[in-house]
C-alpha cells in the first residue's frame, strides 16, 4: 500500500529513482534539487538565500480563534493598515451562546478590524477557513500563511502554511518568514482507489506510515506521480489537508485539466496555470502510495497516526481496542474508561458518525456518503449521524441536488459550516462513547470530555463512505467496500452569489472612520520585560509521554470563548495535563513580581534554592516535556505559560516547527537536553544567556535538586538573529517596539 524511500531519489520519465541508481553527475544533482515545484514557488517568494530563506506571502487567513489575538498583537507592535491581503473568517467560535456575548464580540470585532485595517471578513456559518480559501483565494504557484495548522492548498498548487499568529504578525509588519531551505519528499501516487475508498483512508493510511518515524517532519511534500490523474479535486483537497498530521511543512502537487477546471468552476481560471517538477527532479525522499492497494482506514484514539484497516480491527478488536482502552486508562489515572464493551458477536458499535469540517465536509463525500445511505435509516438507538457541508456553496449544491433529501431521509441531521466536530465544541458524545469522523484530528479531549473530572470518550477519524456505511449498517463498524450501492456522480455547481452578498470585501481599502470595536472579553496582552543576563528556572511541570499536543498545553474547545483575553485564558493552561500547573507558574510570578520590586530575588527563594545567584537574576517558570508541541498553531499553547511568568521549555525535540516558532516569538527559551532527568521543583540557574544566544553556543547552569546541584547544558538548536534579539527583548511585541 506504502512504501518509504529514506535517501535521494530522482523523478524521472514519470518515474522514482533511488540516487544509487541513477548515475547522475554532481551537476546535473544541483540542477535537479532546482527542478522541484518547491524550489520554484519558494524561490519566487524568497528575499534571502537560497538557504536561509526569508520568505514574503502572497496572504494571510485567520479564524475566529485567533484573529483578535494577531491583531492585537500587530496593532501592539505599529501596524496602520493590512499590508497583504488577509480574511478572517468564523468557523471555530461559532457557537454565540457559549461564554454569553463574548463569541459574537469577537466577531464585531473581527468585522470592525477588516474595515478599518483593509482587509477581507466571511460570517460565521458562512464556510470553514480551509474551504473559502479554496473557492476563493488559492492560486497556482502562490503562497498563503494561515494561523491554523490545517493551512494547506497543495492541491490546487499553492503552498500554504500555519503557523502561530506571531508568525503572521511578523508579515503584517512587512517581516519575513525565515527558514532554513526545507527538504522536499516526493509523494508518488499510483493506481486508481477501489469503490468505496476515499481521501481519508489514504491519508490516515500516509499518516500511519509517516509521523512517528519524523520521516517527513518539517519537509515539504510534492505529490506527483500518473495517480494523480485518477483522483477528483474534492479527493485530493481532502487528502491534502491531512498532510499536517504527518508534520510536514507543507505540501504542493502537480496541477492539469481537472484543476483548471476546478479554477473555472469557481470562476477564477486566471488563476491556473500547469505546475510540473523539472526532468529530472530531485528529492530527499519518496513516499509511493499505491492508491489500489488502498483499503478502508481508520485511525483509533488518540492520534491520527495509531492507523489501521478496518478490517484489520474487525478481525481482532480484542487485541486493538483493548490496547486503546489501556492507553484510555492511563490517560485518565483510572480503570473507568471502556473500549471493550463496544464489541459484541454482532461487531464493533460506535455511538455517532460525523461528517464535517476542511477534510470531511465537501460536496463529493456527502454525495457518496447519501449514495451509500440511500433507502436505508440511521436507526432510532444510540447510532447518530451529523454532517456538515463546509460551505454554503457546498451546502446549496448539496439541496439543489436533492442530497440533503436524501440524508435526512435516512435520519441524519444537517447542519451549517463549522469547526467544532474537529476541536471539541460540538456533537461531544457520552462519556466511554464512541465516535466516528471524518475529521481532521482524533487526539484525547478533541471530542470535548474533560479528563480532570473523569470523562474521556473515543475518537476515531474514518472516511465518509465507511461511516455512512456503518450508520447504514446500525452503528456496526462496516467498511465502505463492503456496502453496494451506485454511485451518483452528480456535477457540482458554485453559486458565487452566496458570497458576494455577505462577505465583507476590504481588501486594499481601509476605512479609518470605522472604529475597532472591543467587547469587554478582549483584553490587551501583558506587558513583558527583557530577558535578563541570568535567569533562575524553577520547572513547575514535567510531562513524560513521548509526544505532547498543543490541546494538552492548552485545550481546546470550551476554553476557546477566552482566546481573546490572554489572562483569562492562562487559567486553563495545562488543566488537563497538570491541573497543579497553573498554581505552581503563578507563584513563581509572584515571586518575580517581589523581585523587581525589591531589586532582588526573596530570600525564602534564594534559601530553597541553596547557593547565591548573580544581582539581576531574574525569576521565572519552566515547563519541561520530551516532545511537546505536536497538532495546532495555535499560539496560546505557549502565550499562555508566557503570560503566567514562564520564560523557557525544556524538551529533548520539538514536536513541530510552530511551536517552536510560538516559544520564540513570545520571548521564551527553547532548550533542547539529550538526556531528560527532571522534577516539578527542580531549579535550574542559565548563566550568561544573552553572550551565549549571541555567539550561537550552548547555555550553560546548574540544576539544583533537594539542595544538590550538577552542571548542565542546554543546546538552542538553530536560531536565526531576528530570532535572538525576539527572545532577549522579551516577545516579539517588545522587538518591533524597539
Amino acid at each position: 500500500m506504502i512504501k518509504v524511500i529514506k535517501g535521494g531519489v530522482y523523478y524521472t520519465e514519470g518515474k522514482i529513482i533511488k540516487e544509487k541508481d541513477a548515475f547522475m553527475v554532481e551537476a546535473k544533482k544541483q540542477a535537479a534539487i532546482k527542478g522541484t515545484m518547491s524550489y520554484g514557488i519558494l524561490k519566487a517568494h524568497n528575499e534571502g538565500t537560497d538557504e536561509e530563506m526569508k520568505i514574503k506571502f502572497d496572504a494571510l487567513v485567520s479564524h475566529d480563534i485567533t484573529y483578535v489575538g494577531i491583531i492585537q498583537t500587530a496593532k501592539a507592535s505599529g501596524l496602520k493598515e493590512f499590508p497583504i491581503p488577509y480574511t478572517l473568517t468564523n468557523c471555530h467560535n461559532s457557537l454565540c451562546a457559549v461564554g454569553g456575548t463574548i463569541n459574537e464580540d469577537d466577531h464585531l470585532f473581527g468585522l470592525t478590524a477588516a474595515k478599518h485595517y483593509g482587509g477581507d471578513y466571511v460570517p460565521a456559518h458562512l464556510a470553514v477557513i480551509h474551504q473559502y480559501m479554496r473557492e476563493t483565494g488559492a492560486k497556482c504557484g502562490a503562497m498563503i500563511l494561515g494561523s491554523d495548522s490545517h493551512t494547506r492548498y497543495g492541491a490546487l498548487g499553492t503552498m500554504a502554511m500555519g503557523e502561530g499568529g506571531p508568525e503572521l504578525v511578523k508579515q503584517l509588519l512587512s517581516q519575513t518568514y525565515d527558514i532554513k531551505r526545507p527538504e522536499v519528499i516526493a509523494v508518488y501516487l499510483k493506481g486508481k482507489p477501489k469503490k468505496g475508498v476515499g481521501p481519508h483512508d489514504v491519508a490516515i493510511a500516509l499518516v500511519g506510515a509517516t509521523f512517528k518515524s519524523g520521516f517527513v517532519k518539517n519537509k515539504i511534500l510534492e505529490f506527483v506521480g500518473p495517480g494523480i490523474a485518477n483522483l477528483s479535486m474534492d479527493f485530493r483537497n481532502g487528502i491534502d489537508v491531512m498532510t499536517t498530521e504527518t508534520s510536514c511543512l507543507s505540501s504542493v502537487w502537480e496541477t492539469d485539466d481537472k484543476t483548471e477546471a476546478y479554477f473555472e468552476t469557481h470562476g477564477r481560471r486566471g488563476d491556473f496555470k500547469k505546475m510540473r517538477p523539472a526532468d529530472p527532479a530531485y528529492y530527499d525522499g519518496a513516499v509511493i502510495i499505491d492508491l489500489s492497494c488502498v483499503e478502508p482506514m481508520i485511525a483509533l484514539p488518540f492520534h491520527p497516526s495509531n492507523a489501521f484497516t478496518i478490517r484489520e480491527v474487525l478481525e481482532n478488536p480484542g487485541d486493538i481496542l483493548g490496547e486503546v482502552e489501556n492507553s484510555g486508562r492511563k490517560l485518565l489515572g483510572k480503570d473507568s474508561y471502556r473500549l471493550l464493551d463496544r464489541v459484541s458477536d454482532k461487531g464493533v458499535y460506535v455511538s455517532q458518525g460525523i461528517i464535517a469540517g476542511c477534510a470531511g465536509g465537501t460536496y463529493e463525500n456527502i454525495s457518496e456518503a447519501a449514495d451509500i445511505l440511500k433507502g436505508k435509516c440511521c436507526g432510532f438507538d444510540e447510532f447518530s449521524l451529523s454532517v456538515y457541508p463546509q460551505s454554503q456553496p457546498v451546502y446549496k449544491a448539496l439541496v439543489d441536488g436533492g442530497v440533503v433529501s436524501e440524508l435526512m431521509s435516512c435520519g441524519a441531521v444537517i447542519k451549517t459550516a463549522f469547526c467544532g466536530p474537529c476541536f471539541g465544541a460540538g456533537d461531544t458524545p457520552s462519556n466511554n462513547g464512541f465516535s466516528i469522523r471524518h475529521t481532521t484530528r482524533n487526539f484525547e479531549n478533541r471530542e470535548g470530555s474533560k479528563l480532570g473530572e473523569g470523562q474521556l470518550a473515543s475518537v476515531a477519524l474514518m472516511d465518509a463512505r465507511s461511516i455512512a456505511a456503518t450508520a447504514a449498517n446500525g452503528g456496526y463498524l462496516t467498511p465502505a467496500t463492503e456496502a453496494e450501492y451506485k454511485k451518483s456522480n452528480k456535477k457540482y455547481y458554485f453559486d458565487s452569489s452566496i458570497y458576494a452578498g455577505r462577505v465583507y470585501h476590504g481588501i486594499g481599502r481601509p476605512d479609518k472612520l470605522v472604529e475597532v470595536v472591543y467587547g469587554p472579553n478582549i483584553a490587551d496582552w501583558p506587558e513583558q520585560i527583557e530577558m535578563a543576563d541570568n535567569i533562575l528556572m524553577k520547572i513547575v511541570s514535567v510531562i513524560k509521554d513521548p509526544v505532547t499536543t498543543t490541546d494538552e498545553l492548552i485545550p481546546s474547545g470550551e476554553t476557546s470563548s477566552y482566546r481573546s483575553n490572554p489572562l483569562r485564558l492562562a487559567e486553563f493552561a495545562l488543566s488537563r495535563k497538570d491541573p497543579g500547573y497553573v498554581g505552581r507558574a503563578k507563584e513563581v510570578k509572584e515571586m518575580e513580581l517581589l523581585r523587581r520590586t525589591m531589586g532582588a530575588i526573596p530570600e525564602d527563594v534564594l534559601k530553597e534554592v541553596g547557593m547565591d545567584v548573580p544581582s539581576g537574576t531574574m525569576f521565572g517558570s519552566c515547563v519541561a516535556a520530551i516532545k511537546p508541541g505536536d497538532g495546532s498553531a495555535r499560539e496560546q499553547a505557549a502565550s499562555c505559560q508566557r503570560v503566567l511568568g514562564g520564560v523557557a521549555n525544556i524538551a529533548t525535540e520539538y514536536a513541530t516547527k510552530r511551536y517552536r516558532s510560538n516559544l520564540i516569538n513570545w520571548g521564551m527559551l527553547p532548550l533542547l537536553c539529550d538526556k531528560f532527568s527532571f522534577e516539578v521543583g527542580d531549579y535550574v540557574l542559565l548563566e550568561n544567556v544573552p553572550m551565549s544566544l549571541k555567539a550561537h553556543a550552548d547555555i550553560s547552569g546548574k540544576l539544583v535538586r533537594n539542595g544538590k546541584k550538577c552542571d548542565i547544558t542546554f543546546r538552542t538548536g538553530d536560531l536565526t538573529d531576528e530570532e535572538i534579539s525576539i527572545i532577549l527583548s522579551g516577545c516579539l511585541i517588545n522587538y518591533n517596539k524597539n
